[in-house]
């Protein structure tokens, strides 16, 4: 992959594992905020907030003359009275903006001015109905979790607008009993993955197993591990991308590599090369909105079949291509309770492994042979 320029400190970069500087901090996030898009890339699950116990609308804060206000998300909740996981929430969805306009995030320190909240309307609570015509493939079980290989075209869980038709919908209909600290919308899920991302997702089947995989998955010592084919040729067999990855100032419902974006960092192992093309395998370090997506595209290969993030060729993808070639392929956590080691892997749908195949037979026509890293 091209190194970006030097000076661009949005830039994405590429490397080897273990170019970090020595001594470098560990890239930890101590406050994980939850996005608000109903289907983030992995992003973690966090307890469900309070809901809002003031009007909604634009709430406009004084900062008092002389006063340096260290962390904006502390203040905004002392002076509104919601809880500050809440105002935390709402910072994440871009609702708080100074004098400026500018966005702030929840540790911006405010020395002047005013700062201005807009607090959404409360969801309205909703029935949640199983739905037994969702198929749901269970590839792990035990007296925790349950580890499900999700199809593409699924929403993880329900949110106002779509209630129906989800995982979560699917779940209920199984009659088993889970975790309830994430909300009544999303009983057991612990994280999301992507609509049009097929593979493993972990469901939390009580309270205490829910809380210890959440806490697994914010300390980053859950291992998930993706397959993307992307357009182009990755020039290195191995490397690691970080780059800040925030809402794009251009179109909130996009993501992108930004100045003051939250640290992102994803690892790649080419797989198998093609005309064309690479299969990678890559290990998600951080849960970013879209984070796979997004990075890839930054560099310049994007992932084939989206239609957000990719242009030209790599929306179409190769022949055959019918959906977004990303998959969750392998997870790697420890049981809540037991402190086993639990590793599970889901195979390719037969979709993708079909264009997989073209693309062999079409190397193999021209004297080709697919090359691995």
């Amino acid at each position: 992959m091209t190194d970006p320029a030097e000076n661009d400190p949005a830039a994405p970069t590429s490397g080897l594992p273990g170019d970090e500087e020595p001594g470098a901090e560990p890239d930890i996030e101590l406050e994980a905020d939850l996005e608000a898009d109903e289907d983030d890339v992995d992003s973690i699950i966090e307890p469900e907030a309070p809901a809002p116990s003031i009007p909604p609308g634009p709430r406009r804060l004084l900062i008092p003359e002389g006063e340096v206000i260290r962390r904006v998300d502390r203040f905004v909740a002392d002076r509104t009275g919601l809880s500050r996981s809440y105002v935390q929430k709402l910072i994440s969805d871009g609702r708080l903006v100074d004098d400026t306009g500018r966005r702030l995030r929840a540790n911006s320190e405010v020395r002047s001015g005013a700062v201005t909240l807009e607090v959404p309307p409360a969801e309205i609570p909703y029935h949640l109905e199983p739905d037994p015509t969702i198929e749901i493939h269970v590839v792990y079980e035990d007296d925790d979790i349950l580890i499900v290989d999700k199809p593409t075209g699924l929403v993880v869980h329900p949110s106002p607008g779509h209630w129906r038709g989800t995982l979560v919908n699917a779940l209920l209909a199984r009659g088993d009993h889970y975790g309830g600290i994430a909300g009544v919308a999303r009983p057991g899920i612990v994280h999301r993955l992507d609509r049009d991302t097929s593979g493993l997702l972990i469901v939390a089947r009580n309270d205490a197993a829910q809380a210890g995989v959440m806490a697994q998955l914010k300390a980053r010592r859950v291992r998930k591990t993706y397959l993307a084919l992307v357009q182009g040729s990755v020039a290195a067999a191995v490397g690691r991308i970080e780059a800040p990855i925030g809402r794009d100032p251009k179109d909130r419902k996009r993501m992108a590599v930004v100045t003051d974006g939250r640290p992102s960092v994803t690892g790649y192992r080419v797989r198998e090369r093609f005309a064309g093309w690479t299969l990678l395998e890559l290990d998600l370090i951080t849960g970013r909105t879209h984070q796979i997506r997004v990075h890839l595209s930054a560099l310049g290969h994007p992932v084939a079949g989206d239609v957000v993030y990719g242009t030209g060729t790599s929306r179409k993808g190769p022949d055959g291509l019918e959906r977004l070639f990303l998959h969750a392929w392998r997870l790697e956590l420890v049981s809540p309770t037991s402190a086993r080691l639990v590793r599970v892997e889901a195979p390719l749908p037969a979709s993708l492994e079909a264009v997989l195949e073209g693309l062999r037979a079409t190397e193999a026509s021209a004297g080709r042979r697919p090359g691995g890293g």
